[in-house]
């Protein structure tokens, strides 16, 4: 009894030390941190070496100057690998990275409107709804009624149409309007994707920098030209002032 209770007690020890951020360590454990006594030895170059004492597989990690990563710690015996942990790290850090970067979010972006909003309004509020088209992300469209406009839904469903119809080369009826106490909500959902709407910015901005630096390289190679230029007029001018101011020579008796 006494010895099952101190299991539990360990147990609920063990979990909230988890629970106060101590959980084990998701990094895979090298060197001298592994304790078994053999291994499953993958060679630098991914080939088979097969099971060897630990002894021996840090042995030839000193030689070899790299490390042994344990990366498969549940086989029997677990499976270690040669390898430089340092780059691997920052290899997987950088592979990381670039799938956060490629990844797509979905954002709904949100515009509101009024039924009687003024054409000048409205044409900036479309503007605003073509940009996140554009950019691949859906828009909910919210007309909000006030007062007696309550009782006149259709002028709501007619201006939902219309912005429907001006941007439809853009984008489509996600969601077809609807009442929702006093508003009208209806969604609008971009035609292009937005890993492509992504990739069309980045290329858009790399053309961008490309012809930004072209320019300056343009300048920077028309500036000595320039100074060749203006040098051998300067030199020209002068040759013929020498000329001009020389005096003329007397005859000889």
């Amino acid at each position: 009894m006494v010895s099952e209770n101190r299991r539990c007690a360990s147990v609920r020890q063990a979990v909230a030390w988890c629970y106060r951020g101590g959980s084990i360590s998701a990094e895979p454990r090298i060197n001298d941190r592994i304790r078994v006594p053999e291994v499953r030895l993958v060679g630098p170059s991914g080939e088979q070496v097969g099971i060897v004492p630990l002894a021996k597989a840090l042995e030839l990690a000193q030689e070899y100057d790299l490390d042994l990563v344990e990366v498969a710690a549940n086989a029997r015996p677990p499976v270690c690998k040669l390898m430089d942990y340092g780059k691997f790290k920052y290899e997987s850090a950088m592979k990381a990275r670039e799938a956060r970067k490629n990844q797509a979010h979905t954002v709904i972006k949100e515009m509101k409107l009024r039924p009687k909003i003024d054409p000048h309004d409205y044409d900036t509020k479309k503007g605003h709804v073509v940009r996140f088209l554009k950019q691949g992300d859906k828009v909910k469209i919210t007309i909000m009624f006030r007062g007696r406009e309550q009782s006149r839904p259709e002028l709501g469903f007619r201006l939902l149409q219309r912005l429907a119809s001006d941007v439809e080369e853009l984008g489509f009826i996600e969601s077809n309007p609807k009442q929702d106490g006093r508003n009208m909500i209806m969604v609008l959902g971009p035609h292009k994707k937005k890993t492509e709407a992504m990739a069309e910015a980045r290329e858009a901005q790399a053309a961008r920098k490309a012809e930004r630096q072209g320019v300056t390289s343009e300048e920077t190679s028309e500036a000595p030209a320039a100074e060749v230029a203006e040098t051998e007029a300067a030199e020209t001018e002068a040759v013929e002032a020498e000329v001009v101011e020389a005096p003329a020579e007397t005859p000889e008796a």
